[in-house]
């Protein structure tokens, strides 16, 4: 008698008792996937990693999270321009999580209830001098202390914070959020050492026992333009006159009618304090267009908002007294500004140049195996060193983005190395997971859910104080702002997988531990992989 097929002899209960697995040509495997805000972050933070635990009401242990990779969440959750939020995965649902809102809750609940991170390592004998307490050098000494090394913290100023301090005003970065970050930096055993300039940098680490350097120098010098003026003194420059918002006794004196000459961020902080300091008039003269603009696209608003005019397409020939003379520009074939010829009378009593910032780089340029880029940055390998040993340069100093987040990142990027170069080994970052794509995700399973609107001083008060600008979210709000992360590409114990398999193969771990698959009993069918929410799942070939 002919044996009947195997399909049709299998009994009740048949997954189990005849190890379906057999059967399978793909395998599903749980995958980590990066998701797109931490790949774009330059600070490095593991943003999908705190928010984790953000939405399941840990605070703590977020805020904790967080500072593994940046010891100045309260400041980054104001300033930084979250670049993560710009490739957010949740924007092709409805908006994108407010990122920035959540670090910044976490922060300022890290401050008001005196949380406190421990070193960490055991003590090295190893001493490391950090010169600039900017941002850079800030996150370099953190890294450094927890890692186990003595560190010295050199700057030239008055008071640290480099140019968290000295460029950006108080309405976006209050001053006493600034200072308790720092101080809890320095809680950890940093020494801090102000109003001193390292003018010899290999004589000041053979003198001080160092066995490395990180110098994170500022760029605090003004960029100038010679614009044939009567009066030289009505003519300020942009970083001066931030700084003397912290530094003099009282606050500078811009008249009643205050030109800004340029189109970054810089020329929009300057034109906001002109305002609040009094200036009937603030106006922004750029020579390119808006679209053009350096400055980001909120800052833009937010100064239309406060009564600062803006200019474009045109550029400051001189100026005489009380008077500027502007001509009109028009752009070229090639998309780029041209001049007319057509001038044009305006009435400014102080004109403050805005045109970028440049590094003093003098303390370094004449150490041996130092080398200068053609823009005036030092070069340094992929491990922030110079071509002197021990070495080493980060933030405004070398070629990159200026902003306080890729400052960060430098500091603890070279923190790692130079604890390696200590160690008398070499850091390898881990290699990337593959990018948790939009197209990845189940998007079904996602409900919609507006993003939160952060609260906004009123406008008298944003035209005539330095009140902060921007509100924080309480804690309601950045739960639900915390929630709306779609965890891209890293599973966050949904159940699906387990609810749709038909052949029980999926094996729950524990809260916390994800799951396995049983491998005896899956066929390959791959339900899980298509209803798995966040794309942790992949189908791989199986090998035979």
């Amino acid at each position: 008698m002919r044996k009947p097929p195997f399909a049709i002899t299998l009994d009740v209960g048949s997954s189990l008792a005849n190890r379906t697995g057999s059967w399978r040509t793909m395998r599903p495997v749980y995958a980590e996937h990066l998701p797109p805000c931490n790949n774009q972050c330059p600070a490095g933070e593991d943003i999908q990693g705190w928010l984790f635990h953000a939405e399941s009401g840990d605070y703590r242990i977020a805020w904790e999270k967080l500072m593994e990779e940046n010891p100045l969440p309260a400041v980054m959750g104001r300033v930084c321009y979250h670049s993560c939020e710009s490739v957010c995965n949740r924007a092709r649902l409805d908006q994108p999580v407010s990122i920035h809102a959540v670090e910044r809750f976490l922060g300022d609940l890290a401050i008001r209830e005196g949380w406190r991170v421990p070193v960490g390592a055991v003590h090295s004998d190893k001493k490391v001098l950090v010169i600039g307490a900017g941002p850079s050098g800030l996150a370099a000494a953190y890294h450094l202390t927890r890692l186990g090394h003595r560190v010295d913290l050199v700057d030239a100023g008055p008071k640290p914070g480099g140019m968290m301090r000295f460029g950006i005003p108080k309405y976006r970065l209050p001053r006493e959020v600034l200072d308790a970050e720092v101080q809890r930096i320095l809680d950890l055993g940093v020494t801090l050492t102000l109003d001193t300039k390292v003018e010899d940098i290999p004589k000041a680490m053979e003198d001080g026992g160092y066995d490395a350097c990180f110098a994170a120098i500022g760029a605090h010098l003004a960029k100038r333009v010679e614009i044939p003026a009567v009066s030289a003194g009505r003519i300020m420059d942009a970083v001066s006159v931030l700084r003397s918002m912290e530094t003099a006794d009282e606050p500078p004196k811009l008249g009643r009618r205050v030109v800004v000459y340029g189109g970054g961020n810089t020329a929009i902080d300057v034109a906001r304090t002109a305002k609040r300091l009094g200036a009937e008039e603030a106006l922004i003269v750029y020579r390119r267009t808006r679209a053009m603009m350096p400055a980001h696209a909120f800052e833009v608003e937010e100064a239309l908002e406060e009564g600062v005019v803006m200019r474009w397409l045109s550029t400051i020939r001189t100026m005489d007294e009380g008077t500027l003379t502007v001509e009109r520009m028009v752009l070229g074939p090639d998309g780029w500004p041209q001049p007319t010829g057509e001038l044009e009378a305006i009435e400014g009593d102080t004109l403050i140049l805005a045109l970028g910032q440049e590094v003093d780089t003098s303390v370094i340029t004449g150490v041996p195996g130092v080398s200068v880029t053609k823009d005036h940055t030092i070069a340094v390998g992929p491990d922030f060193q110079t071509g002197y040993p021990g070495l080493f340069c980060g933030g405004d100093m070398v070629p990159a983005e200026r902003t306080v987040t890729v400052a960060v990142g430098h500091g603890k990027k070279a923190a790692r190395h130079i604890d390696a170069y200590l160690r008398g080994t070499r850091y390898e970052p881990a290699p990337k997971h593959a990018l948790a794509t939009f197209e990845r995700l189940n998007s079904w399973y996602y409900t919609d859910a507006p993003r939160t609107v952060q609260p906004v001083l009123d406008d008298l008060r944003r035209r005539t104080t330095f009140g902060e600008v921007t509100g924080g979210l309480d804690e309601t709000n950045a739960l639900f702002e915390a929630r709306r992360c779609l965890s891209c590409g890293n599973c966050f114990e949904c159940d699906n997988c387990f609810g749709v398999c038909p052949d029980n193969a999926v094996v729950k771990l524990g809260p916390g531990n994800r799951f396995r698959f049983n491998y005896d009993f899956c066929k390959g069918c791959g339900l899980c992989a298509a209803e798995c929410p966040c794309g942790a799942i992949d189908m791989v070939e199986e090998a035979i």
